[in-house]
């Protein structure tokens, strides 16, 4: 017998997986532009002693 579907949880569970791979691509790109500028790598506070 076939499940009633439930389109709300569907709609849902698939926004939810489009949003981890956007956030796991998105610290890919972060990490990979970091490897390219190790010299920038951890700004923000910065090292200013």
């Amino acid at each position: 017998m076939a499940r009633k579907p439930n389109y709300q949880f569907e709609r849902m569970e698939r926004d939810r997986q489009k949003a981890v791979k956007a956030a796991q691509k998105a610290a890919a790109k972060a990490s990979e532009k970091a490897a390219q500028n190790p010299d920038n790598a951890g700004n923000g506070e910065g090292s200013a002693s």
